[in-house]
């Protein structure tokens, strides 16, 4: 191998020619870029692993694993830092960091709706002002000690070293305050709702007061306190920086609202020149703000903040840029920050005692001012204090000030590592304390609630049938895609009869991940009045520009349903919390939610199976375990195609095959059989299987335990019941459709019960088949579970037909009755 390169930066290659040259690779920037990257990410998501239970938001897993590289840890074996991050590599690294940054800062400015501050009212400007003041003031406080305690602190001015420590300490990190609110389940509440539009002044706040504090900081290159003529042209940089806003916020801001209409929901592309002209905007707008003399980040910004917030331009360009942003080139800024910083810096009681003082003065000023003012605005001391903890929030934002401090030597080593270790702190302790103080306060919080619904009432729909004159159906969906065979089956049980009316709850359900569309949904759905969980609308029709949210508006005022919009923001491994809080509260009968696969046929005829992914399936699972009423799982093949043909002659009937094997969930999808049967245009036939036995001789009564029911075998109730009641209640509920409904009915005691439900679903006979889940034990049930099992949480029947190997042409609807008598399961 060559000796290691020297440090002249002019002597630096691009690549090497390989080790059978004899060069080592990491003497190379190429490869050595490679090496640090794969590294960085490799930690980050190390570390976001081992914080997941703690509930951390990931900017402190990456805060983390930055420091784990740095000299505070793996960095200590100088080795280490010779060979994969060694100085002559600085630039390269922060360089290509610097353009995720760039690019970072405009996804934030995409995120904050300046809207939202106009819109925030008394309450939240106040909150925010108060709680940017007192940090503020403390933080006069602390520059003062520090300056005089630490070594070297006082080369710089005190007005510089004070803007800088006021506004580390008065940041309020809106990104990262947005996903803590989402992932507690607080973005509804009124706590959430005044942290938010208080989050976003405070926010801008802040970008003004770091531009003003790098325009006064100038280029002291020596460390040294500004002259007259740096003076002067820190004003210059000052106003040219205001002109800079004011140009491009009257001027680009119209030019990309122009560009935005030319990229509407009417154009299938977008048009790769407009994401040209945005890319370029970005670099351009960093590059002016760079000459101008305040930093590049700040002119992505600005830019950011041009976009319309409104329409589908802005959703559309992040799928084009986030991941590659926030997922490749974000977490190098990290870790070159994670460089800088030095845990050793901190040696001695002293030292330790600064860090102290920072953090509690820092947590006492936000938390106090903000805790003061609200309760002054006649905000609960709970709620007070939550709002308090919530606003101290710390991230992003902190590191790119201190970052920048350190950059003009307004911060020296020991104030920049006593300044992030605050605030990875301040966030890291966020979570806890406002799940510690605001949740119990609520006795009702979504957990507490959550784990009372299976001994609280229950609802189906034949008791919602017979307890209320209206017919209450939540109706889920992923996206735009699901809305016609949802549509379609809705107008399938919508009965005429006049005693029963139907009243529909929609629900758009949006996984919460780190993407930046995640929380724009959120404050895009507030903005125009359309409901998010827990909070329905009146009647008003959504503003809102969303696919989903137009088709179901459509659908009520074509069909005079009455429709309430619901947009449910959350992770997947909590998902089934909202949809079940819903229930509770609109006393729904039916959920609806579709199977994560879905049938397409492309131009050719061909079928297509789009798959969202397995944690989707895992929501349908919680959902079916959980629900406090009956759950239809919806395997779509293509029943949106017969949507708005229901009202068509009765030579092109829609046929609905319900069957029936015995059993509560059989039972409901008889009645749901029998709504359908009174829709005109609708031609329901009950095939009715019948064994040698309809129950087994014993029944289950065991109580299984949480890891019995696993995802290679079906489950049947543990529940005590006796063989002849379920047989009555079987011929009951038969004889009562026969003679109520206008339906053909048949019986079949067939060979091989699996043969007779593949040949009825691969006749493509019927549009839609309808079966239950079938939890109880029957000999039938039994021998339909002996097949290979590819579903088991839709049962031995609903398995069968959703099967992808079976060639079934029809789609299933799979019920599953829900009642306290019937929630315990075991392995068949």
């Amino acid at each position: 191998m060559k000796p290691s390169m020297p440090l002249n930066i002019s002597s630096i290659k691009t690549s090497s020619d390989g080790a059978w040259e004899g060069d080592n690779p990491l003497n190379y920037a190429f490869p050595l870029l490679i090496v640090q990257t794969t590294l960085v990410l490799g930690v980050s998501r190390l570390v976001a692993f081992l914080l997941k239970p703690l509930r951390q938001p990931k900017v402190v897993a990456e805060i983390a694993g930055g420091i784990l590289l740095g000299p505070s840890a793996l960095g200590r074996n100088k080795d280490f830092l010779h060979w994969v991050f060694p100085p002559w590599s600085t630039p390269i690294l922060e360089s290509v960091a610097s353009i995720g940054l760039l690019f970072f800062l405009f996804l934030v400015g995409l995120e904050l709706d300046l809207s939202t501050i106009r819109r925030s009212g008394k309450r939240a400007f106040v909150i925010a002002f108060v709680g940017i003041s007192l940090p503020f003031a403390f933080g006069a406080g602390v520059t003062l000690i520090l300056r005089r305690a630490i070594h070297e602190a006082n080369w710089v001015s005190y007005g510089q070293s004070l803007i800088f420590m006021g506004v580390a300490l008065s940041i309020t990190a809106f990104p990262v305050l947005a996903r803590i609110l989402a992932e507690l389940k607080l973005l509804t509440t009124d706590v959430g709702e005044i942290a938010m539009a208080a989050a976003a002044f405070n926010d801008v706040a802040a970008w003004v007061m770091l531009a003003l504090a790098i325009a006064l900081t100038g280029n002291t290159g020596n460390g040294h306190s500004l002259d007259h003529k740096s003076s002067l042209t820190s004003i210059w940089v000052l106003f040219s920086g205001i002109a800079f806003t004011s140009f491009m916020l009257i001027i680009v801001r119209p030019a990309m609202t122009w560009v935005a209409r030319k990229c509407s929901p009417e154009h299938d592309i977008l048009d790769q020149a407009y994401v040209c002209i945005t890319l370029i905007g970005v670099m351009v707008s960093g590059f002016m703000t760079d000459l101008i003399g305040i930093h590049a980040i700040f002119g992505a910004f600005v830019f950011g903040l041009t976009i319309p917030k409104g329409g589908d331009f802005a959703n559309r360009l992040i799928k084009r840029i986030e991941d590659f942003v926030s997922t490749l080139l974000l977490p190098l800024y990290f870790a070159s920050s994670g460089l800088k910083t030095d845990v050793a810096k901190i040696n001695g009681a002293e030292a330790w005692g600064l860090l102290v003082l920072v953090i509690s003065t820092a947590c006492a000023g936000k938390i106090l001012g903000t805790f003061l003012v609200a309760m002054l605005c006649t905000i609960p001391v709970r709620e007070s204090l939550a709002l308090g903890v919530l606003m101290n929030t710390k991230g992003m934002v902190e590191l790119i000030v201190l970052n920048i401090g350190k950059e003009k030597k307004v911060l020296n080593d020991e104030m920049f590592t006593i300044l992030v270790l605050m605030a990875l702190f301040t966030t890291f302790i966020t979570t806890p304390a406002v799940m510690a103080i605001y949740k119990s306060n609520h006795g009702s919080s979504i957990n507490t609630q959550r784990s009372h619904l299976n001994h609280s009432k229950s609802w189906s729909i034949s008791s919602d049938n017979s307890t209320t004159s209206k017919f209450h159906i939540l109706a889920c969906v992923h996206g735009p895609g699901n809305v016609p065979s949802m549509v379609t089956l809705i107008e399938l049980a919508r009965s005429t009869i006049k005693r029963s009316t139907l009243k529909l709850y929609t629900m758009h359900l949006v996984e919460l991940t780190d993407r930046t569309s995640s929380i724009m949904m959120v404050q895009r759905a507030r903005k125009n009045g359309q409901p998010l969980v827990n909070r329905f609308g009146k009647g008003k029709k959504a503003r809102i520009n969303d696919q989903v949210a137009i088709a179901f508006e459509a659908y009520a005022e074509a069909s005079k349903v009455v429709v309430r919009p619901t947009t449910a923001i959350s992770t997947l491994h909590t998902m089934h919390e909202d949809i079940c809080h819903v229930v509770k509260q609109k006393r729904v009968g039916l959920i609806i939610i579709p199977f994560h696969k879905q049938w397409r046929e492309d131009g050719n005829g061909v079928e297509e199976i789009e798959t969202l992914g397995h944690g989707w399936r895992l929501v349908n699972k919680r959902v079916l375990e959980k629900a406090p009423c009956s759950v239809a799982v919806l395997v779509d093949r293509g029943l949106g195609g017969i949507a708005g043909q229901l009202e068509a002659e009765h030579d092109h009937q829609k046929k609905v095959c319900v069957l029936f094997f015995g059993g509560p969930d059989d039972r409901e999808a008889l009645e749901l059989g029998g709504r359908m049967s009174d829709i005109s245009g609708v031609r329901v036939s009950v095939v009715r299987l019948v064994g040698k036995d309809h129950m087994e001789k014993k029944t289950k009564t065991s109580q299984p335990s949480a890891e019995n029911c696993n995802s290679e075998s079906f489950c049947c109730s543990t529940v005590t019941t006796t063989i002849a009641k379920e047989q009555q209640l079987d011929e009951d509920a038969v004889a009562k459709f026969r003679r109520a409904k206008q339906a053909e009915y048949t019986e079949s005691v067939p060979k091989n019960i699996v043969d007779k439900v593949l040949e009825i679903g691969q006749s493509g006979e019927f549009n839609l088949i309808i079966v239950g889940k079938g939890r109880f034990h029957s000999s039938m049930v039994v021998e339909l579970a002996e097949h290979q099992v590819e579903y088991p949480e839709l049962g031995p029947v609903g398995d069968i037909l959703a099967s992808s190997n079976h060639q079934i042409l029809s789609s299933v609807l799979v019920i599953q009755q829900h009642g306290p008598t019937y929630a315990d399961e075991a392995p068949l």
